[in-house]
């Protein structure tokens, strides 16, 4: 006898059981409900326990840090991007390098690869406009230029006769030059007039090696020399010589074509402002033979001291000359431009 089917004494509710997906997108929900609602409870719970006044000084904190942290690293870069200084420091701008003494000689350079300067060049690092005015005011204070009424070249042989006449206490025989020596240095005189770049004559380069040294330069007519000339002479006679040659040769030859050159044109030419420069290899000589003697006469105008001044700034000056020359120029009579001078070498 076949066995009947036994049914179930329970019977579910029509619509109560979901699909098996929908059982689980509920699951889902709900779990993210319960997740949202712990989190707000937890964030509410640490707002509670942390007062406003702190949470402000936690968020000043954390502005500093960041701030001090950003800094340190703009600092690393810049000093990772800054080359490092070489072991031997070197004049800028700058860029002239001055011994620490008077001897040496000018092994770095030689005045044969000279390429020249151009017509246009412009003083490295520029020179301060001049006004007119200040410096018609200030010339209302100085002596009388009588320097006006002698050429250049009067200046100039004026000056070496007086060097002549002072270098020495012994009496000194007159030199009497052979007419070939003569005739030799005055075509090297023609060529220093035009000169403009490469090498300069053999005998221009024994000038400073010969014992009337003065008396044969000055058949060189050194006034007429070319700008590009006279740099070259600067050259040869600051590595050359000794400090008390090249005062001479400072104070009879280049302080006054540096100052014609200004009076005449109102500004200097590039390659005599280089050559004043350059006079900074011997610091003792430059003081004497040419800022002294300057400032001695009292008629220094407001434009040459603006451009000797700037190459002063440029240059690095030993200490010991900077201060011998601050107490000679302090012993001078009061003068507006002799003042300017002491602020340049001890600024």
């Amino acid at each position: 006898m076949a066995g009947k089917k036994r049914k179930s004494t329970e019977k579910q509710p029509k619509g109560s059981r979901l699909p098996l997906g929908a059982d689980a997108d509920a699951v889902a929900d709900a779990g993210k409900r319960r997740r949202s609602g712990a989190a707000k409870r937890h964030q509410a719970e640490e707002e509670e326990s942390v007062p406003s006044s702190i949470s402000a000084k936690i968020l000043r904190e954390a502005l500093r840090q960041q701030q001090e942290e950003g800094l340190a690293d703009s600092r690393h870069a810049a000093a990772a991007a800054t080359p490092a200084a070489p072991a031997v420091s070197a004049a800028p701008s700058t860029s002239f390098p001055v011994p620490a003494a008077d001897g040496g000689d000018d092994d770095d350079e030689d005045v044969d690869e000279f390429d020249g300067f151009d017509a246009l060049s412009e003083y490295d690092g520029g020179v301060p406009e001049i006004d007119e005015e200040d410096e018609k005011a200030l010339a209302a204070f100085m002596s009388k230029d009588t320097s006006s009424k002698q050429s250049l070249g009067d200046i100039i042989l004026q000056k070496i006769r007086e060097k002549d006449a002072t270098v020495s206490t012994e009496a000194r025989p007159a030199v009497k030059l052979d007419s070939r020596i003569i005739e030799l240095y005055k075509e090297v005189g023609q060529l220093l007039s035009r000169y403009t770049s490469g090498k300069i004559p053999k005998a221009f380069k024994r000038i400073p090696s010969l014992e009337c040294w003065a008396d044969v330069l000055q058949l060189t007519e050194p006034q007429n020399w070319s700008p590009n000339a006279v740099y070259q002479a600067t050259r040869l006679f600051s590595s050359n010589m000794n400090a008390k040659n090249a005062v001479r040769f400072y104070e009879a030859i280049l302080l006054p074509r540096l100052r014609h050159d200004i009076k005449t044109n109102k500004r200097l030419h590039f390659a005599l402002y280089q050559s004043m420069k350059k006079s900074l290899y011997k610091p003792a000589a430059f003081f004497k033979g040419i800022l002294l003697p300057l400032c001695q006469e009292g008629n220094c105008t407001l434009r040459e001291a603006v451009i000797i001044g700037s190459i002063i700034q440029k240059v690095t000056i030993p200490p010991l000359h900077a201060s011998a020359a601050l107490m000679k120029l302090a012993d001078l009579e009061y003068c507006g431009t002799t003042s300017f001078f002491l602020v340049e070498i001890t600024s």
